[in-house]
């Protein structure tokens, strides 16, 4: 379909257990939406030089075309380039979803807040959605004798209720400017800011043609 919406979707992906369950998940969101929401995973992306300065200008590239971010915040402590590319995304008013399946506590909010740090809380146009992972995995591996069928039933539940999360935060009010140049103009700064290459790498009319694409299939 041609007005599939762009989900960057944001995490570890330093070994095989991230690597496969970033697949797994983002192949049940295309399933399970109808294409509606097709995935972006960084760890897919074929990287033309092995310089680590052009990996990190292409995902904050890759950032700025999504229409929605999808991260994942487990762990004790966040993965910081996930961080840095929530703080990228909301200073273009990019919709995002935040997924945390570690059932382990941490953070310095109040009783009943977020697990995390309270610097990553409380963005507007943000979906938090929090599970027992573990829980969730023995349901599904109790359910069935097939490993297979097992991770299927998992992921297909994970799935759709990422989906319901997206749905909500697109109906959240935009914040960017309707203004075509007051928009560029902030789309510039979030070009120019990085440094290092990345003010190069979209010309104002290709910029112009990004926001007005995501406004179509937004609005």
């Amino acid at each position: 379909m041609d007005d599939f919406l762009r989900v960057y979707f944001a995490g570890d992906l330093f070994n095989h257990k991230d690597l496969v369950g970033n697949l797994l998940l983002a192949e049940a969101i295309g399933e399970k939406s109808d294409g509606r929401f097709q995935c972006v995973l960084p760890q897919n992306m074929e990287q033309t030089t092995g310089r680590s300065i052009d990996i990190r200008n292409q995902d904050l590239l890759e950032v700025m075309r999504a229409d929605l971010l999808l991260l994942n915040f487990d762990g004790t402590e966040l993965d910081s380039g996930t961080v840095v590319e929530f703080i990228y995304a909301k200073s273009l008013d990019i919709p995002c979803v935040i997924l945390r399946s570690d059932f382990r506590s941490g953070g310095d909010e109040e009783m009943g807040g977020n697990p995390w740090n309270l610097m990553c809380s409380g963005y507007p146009r943000t979906e938090v959605m929090t599970l027992n992972g573990m829980a969730w995995y023995q349901e599904s591996y109790r359910s069935t004798d097939s490993t297979n069928a097992a991770l299927d039933q998992l992921y297909q539940k994970l799935a759709v209720e990422v989906i319901a999360r997206m749905e909500d935060v697109l109906k959240s009010p935009p914040l960017l400017p309707e203004d075509p140049a007051k928009a560029r103009e902030i789309y510039r700064w979030g070009l120019s800011y990085p440094g290092r290459g990345v003010e190069n790498l979209l010309s104002d009319s290709e910029l112009d043609q990004l926001i007005s694409t995501k406004r179509n299939k937004t609005s």
